[in-house]
């Protein structure tokens, strides 16, 4: 029997239907499904991948340590400031729903306060963007101006602001630090991993309005203040520095100029600086070459000052004896070459021993010591010293100069190089090394920080490294012995001070033609070193002229009264008499109705602004005294004279710039007591 058509296309319509709801049954479950899972199941852990998805982590930027000098002023400090930025994307949205705002007009407003060209800023509120930055560090007082504008997408984060209160005070050696906080030159580059601190982290979450302002919703990190530095510089002996470099660009129109100032009995950096400088609180508005510390990166022939080196090493071999005669015809012929003096034009010397010939700086001499002396233990010499490599300093940026290849070294060579020709060396190497034979023959590691303080309490003092001993006593006394003489009857005889023994020696270098190969007619490096008081050194100073222009090119003349002032003022800091008539401290008064002058009271013209202070009275105070107060006021000072403190200018009480300089006339006790009467014409 057959079955029914009908029956067949029902029975088929049902098999049909049982499929289409079995696959929506099964799409509706496996929905609901994902829906447990995705709410129940997973809930914890979709929500902390969403929250993850719409924030993002930002580093704190943390406070960056302090720099101070060696009585405790502040030399670098870092300050709360603001990353300022925009989202270019709410802004262009609320125009476009009909909002009332002019992005030229908003460009121009930013652009005055920031001090920045509005065109830049327009740019930038052009792009099809959701962030962009409009400034670094910018100050507090114009993240308030910028606020009372209330402009939509405009928003701010943390950051460190390096400031500088003493400004040009010792930026070379202090270096510059870069927008992402860490330090890119000098002690702030050396020693960034100890000053930048610990960064910390901030989550933050989108929010989903239109203002794109980040909500932030938990800190994951603390930042933690770096460490602070002091260093071995001397604020009141930096000031003697300063003002001699500026004197000396001022006069001589040099290329370079750089001061040195060392402790030759430890190695401690006193005073270091350069010309040209710049200010590190706008480093970059300077040429890079202006920020080089040349103390350490100039590489050049020191000439006649390292012939306290040659002389130190032929007297340790015992070639020569402090009187051991020598012939100075005028010129001394090494094969096809003749050695001259910087004299030989007008002098004829004759017969010298060692001794004179160091007080004339005579070349003849200096190279027949250095024939004397043999290629090999002069080299021996060099390197013990520490030329041809990098002395150590806790500076970035160091040379290590530049010696003759020993194996490549000819006769002609070794004579010029024993007078300061052919080699290259920086100031920092060549100070050491005289510094060994000040100090009675001990090569110390010169360094300009003396300890590191960290936030935990912990301080890690630097000491002095001795490197090693390079010449024995009697050497060094030798020399020492000689270089007085250069000083009360030689070349050097502008660095006397009266009551001081001055060792000292002047260096007057042929810079080579880089046209011609050969060695310039015109253009010469003048230097002058010295170190007092002799028998016991507290202070060796380098001065190095590079083309210097004008009446003179000598070392001697442009560098001994330079290295003077430096001396004198520094040993009237450290209360040594400069002249046996010279009290070091004035505690008691040889007239008892003299009454000594001192700093008065008296009123500020007006309220110092940021970044401004009032002068202080110094009068009747000695020069660290007065050193010591204009410090604490951010102040830097020029002198003359000794003594007290008889007068200033500005008077106190004015409201000057930080890192202003005060000038001072100081006169002697005497002078103070017994006033010299001035004669009326008749």
């Amino acid at each position: 029997m057959k079955t029914p058509k009908k029956m067949i296309r029902k029975k088929r319509y049902f098999t049909r239907e049982k499929f289409v709801y079995l696959f929506l049954f099964a799409f509706v479950f496996s929905i609901i499904s994902k829906l447990v899972m995705m709410q129940v199941v997973q809930a914890s852990d979709l929500k902390a991948l969403g929250i993850e998805r719409r924030t993002q982590d930002q580093s704190i930027q943390p406070e960056r340590g302090q720099i101070l000098d060696a009585q405790g002023h502040v030399l670098a400090q870092s300050i709360p400031a603001k990353k300022v930025y925009a989202d270019p994307r709410t802004l262009n949205a609320l125009i476009a729903d009909g909002k009332d705002y002019d992005k030229q007009d908003i460009a121009n407003k930013l652009g005055d306060i920031l001090g920045v060209n509005s065109t830049d800023i327009l740019d930038k509120l052009n792009k099809d963007l959701a962030w962009v930055s409009l400034a670094h560090q910018v100050d507090l007082e114009k993240v308030e101006k910028i606020q009372a504008l209330k402009i939509p997408g405009v928003g701010f984060e943390d950051e460190q602001k390096r400031v500088y209160p003493m400004e040009t005070l010792a930026s070379s050696v202090l270096g510059i630090v870069n927008l992402e906080g860490h330090g890119a030159e000098g002690v702030e580059a050396y020693y960034d991993k100890d000053l930048y601190g610990t960064p910390g982290y901030t989550s933050q979450q989108q929010d989903s309005g239109l203002s794109s302002v980040l909500e932030t919703i938990h800190n994951s990190g603390t930042p933690q203040k770096g460490a602070n530095l002091t260093m071995t510089l001397d604020s009141t002996i930096q000031y003697l520095v300063e003002q001699q470099l500026d004197d000396l660009a001022k006069t001589t129109k040099a290329n370079r100029i750089s001061i040195l100032a060392m402790d030759p009995m430890t190695g401690k950096v006193l005073g270091m600086g350069s010309r040209p400088n710049f200010n590190p609180n706008d480093y970059n508005q300077t040429n890079p070459e202006n920020r080089k510390n040349l103390s350490t990166s100039m590489s050049y022939e020191p000439g006649s000052t390292f012939k306290i080196i040659t002389g130190s090493a032929a007297l340790e071999e015992g070639v020569i004896t402090p009187d051991e005669k020598f012939e100075d015809p005028g010129y001394y012929k090494v094969g096809s070459r003749v050695i001259t003096n910087w004299d030989s034009d007008t002098s004829i010397h004759g017969w010298l021993d060692f001794t004179q010939g160091m007080e004339l700086s005579d070349n003849v001499v200096l190279a027949q010591v250095g024939m004397k002396l043999e290629i090999t233990p002069f080299y021996t010499y060099l390197k013990a010293f520490g030329f041809g490599s990098k002395t150590g300093i806790d500076l970035a940026g160091e040379e290590s100069g530049l010696l003759v290849p020993q194996d490549q070294a000819r006769p002609i060579d070794l004579a010029t190089m024993s007078f300061g020709q052919a080699n290259l060396v920086t100031p920092i190497q060549l100070l050491s090394a005289i510094s060994a034979v000040a100090n009675g023959g001990t090569l110390y590691q010169p360094y300009v920080v003396d300890k590191i303080e960290y936030q935990d309490g912990t301080v890690k003092q630097n000491n002095p490294t001795p490197v090693r001993k390079v010449v024995s006593k009697t050497t060094a006394d030798q020399m020492t012995k000689i270089l007085e003489k250069v000083v009360d009857e030689g070349t050097g005889r502008l660095a006397q001070i009266p009551g001081i023994r001055v060792a000292g020696k002047t260096g007057t270098a042929q810079k080579v033609d880089p046209k011609t190969g050969g060695y310039s007619t015109t253009d010469f490096i003048a230097s002058f070193a010295a170190f007092a008081p002799a028998d016991n050194p507290k202070i060796a100073v380098l001065v190095t002229i590079d083309t210097p222009r004008g009446d003179s090119h000598q070392g001697g003349t442009l560098g001994g009264p330079r290295a003077k002032a430096i001396i004198e003022g520094a040993l009237q800091y450290y209360g040594i008499p400069v002249a046996k008539e010279t009290q070091s401290i004035v505690s008691t008064l040889p007239v008892q109705n003299f009454v000594r002058p001192m700093p008065q009271p008296f009123t500020p013209v007006r309220q110092p602004l940021a970044g401004e202070t009032v002068i202080p009275d110094v009068t009747g105070l000695t020069l660290r005294q007065a050193g010591d107060v204009l410090a604490k006021a951010e102040l830097h000072f020029s002198f003359s004279g000794t003594g007290l403190a008889l007068s200033q200018n500005p008077a106190p009480g004015q409201v000057v710039n930080k890192g202003s300089t005060v000038e001072i006339k100081f006169s002697p006790l005497n002078d103070l007591i017994n006033p010299v009467q001035e004669e009326n014409s008749p």
